[in-house]
Parts: structure tokens; sequence; C-alpha cells
């Protein structure tokens, strides 16, 4: 709907609940609680792919990191409910890469609605409409764009999954490979230490679960008003 159609207190609703998610998830920049820390079992030395994790099939999540305080062991679909050791690490690979995709997709709604030097400056307006409006200056765009996504992806297929000719079942992803863990760590942040690897990964997790119901949130917002997302703090 045209945005004169769309009540103003809507608009401010909804960037207050993106507001109360953000405090919400305060606790992600904090350490970890000693009840979080002690959800997760980890070798007290470091044991190489495994990052120090010991697979716990008692334990919430197999023992996995990203159980934090005040709701702890939060899996109100009960995936993790039941599930084999294999469908848990898939399931903790698909959060920590959407986790990941969705931090950068909330940088770029904000960078590129207020910084915008690329292809001559003319790419302006809600960033929803930047790749149509990039494809009339630049029509190979997208075709370059999608083959840059496939050897990323190809590269991070490589590191952790089994060949497609040697799956069986549904064992996807290498025995030792832990999720999320590419080899990928240009500034040298990966910790040593196995505690401290599991809060730091859990930090991590919490900001790409806030991510990804922000990046929800400034599509559905565009979407309504066709404003951008930093005009609503104009």
């Amino acid at each position: 709907l045209p945005s004169k159609y769309i009540p103003k207190s809507i608009t401010m609703k909804f960037s207050a609940i993106i507001l109360a998610l953000t405090f919400g998830a305060a606790a992600a920049f904090a350490p970890a609680t000693r009840s979080a820390r002690s959800s997760v079992r980890v070798n007290a030395e470091p044991t190489g792919g495994l990052n120090g994790w010991v697979p716990d099939e008692n334990a919430f999540a197999w023992g996995l990191p990203g159980s934090l305080d005040p709701v702890p062991e939060f899996d109100p679909a009960g995936f993790a409910e039941g599930c084999t050791l294999n469908e848990m690490k898939r399931y903790r690979e698909a959060e920590v890469t959407h986790g990941r995709v969705a931090m950068l997709s909330v940088i770029g709604f904000l960078v590129a609605e207020s910084f915008h030097p690329l292809f001559g400056g003319e790419i302006i307006g809600p960033a929803i409409d930047h790749l149509t409006e990039v494809r009339k200056i630049q029509p190979e765009f997208f075709e370059l764009l999608a083959v840059t996504i496939g050897v990323v992806e190809t590269s991070r297929a490589q590191n952790g999954w089994v060949p497609p000719a040697e799956v069986e079942g549904k064992q996807f992803l290498n025995d030792d490979y832990y999720p999320g863990d590419i080899n990928f760590d240009p500034l040298g942040l990966k910790p040593e230490d196995p505690a401290e690897f599991a809060e730091m990964q859990t930090k991590e997790l919490q900001h790409g679960r806030l991510a990804m119901l922000a990046s929800m949130g400034f599509i559905a917002q565009e979407l309504t008003d066709h404003l951008g997302i930093v005009e609503h703090f104009q």
C-alpha cells in the first residue's frame, strides 16, 4: 500500500518492536552465566576439529553451546527433542549459517541506505529495491553475484560436508567437523580454550538470532510503507 494509507502509529510500533528485540538480546554481549556454562560439556584440552566439544546425548542439543538465560534450552518447536547427533549438527550448521548471513544483511540494509558510492551513487531508496536498480545499470551483476555465492558455498561444502557420492543415509557432515567452523578466521579471533570458544559461539548465535529477526522486520517494514529503514529514525 502507498505510505499515505499506512498509519504513522504502525510504523512507530514496528520500530519499537525491533528496538525491544535489540534490548532483549543484550545478554549476547555479556559473558555467559554460570548456568549457561554448565550446560556445555567441553574437554579440558582442545581436541582439534570439535573445538573441545564432547557430544552428550543426555544434554540439551547434544551439549552444543547456545543455551542462555533467561530462557535456557529454548526449543518451542521441539527440533532438539529426540534428534540424532547428525541431525543436531545439521540444525546447528543451518542456524549458524543463516545467522551470519542475517548479520551481514542487517549491516547491508543500514549501510547501503546511508552510504552508496557504488554505481555512480544512483542506487538510492529502500534496500529491498537495490538489486533491481543495480540490474538496470549493470545487467550482468546478478549473474556475477550468483557465481560468487556458488564459489563460496562450494568451498564451505568441501570443508565440512561428505561428498555426495559417499553419503550414507543422512550422514551429510563429516564426523570431525564442528558445525559452522569453516576455518575462516582472518582476524584470529577464535579462542584456543574450549570454554572460551563455547562462550564466543554462544555470543555469535545470539547475535545471529537477533539479526534474523531484525532482517525479517526490515524487509516487512519496507514492503509495508516502501521507506528505507534509516528514514524511520529521521
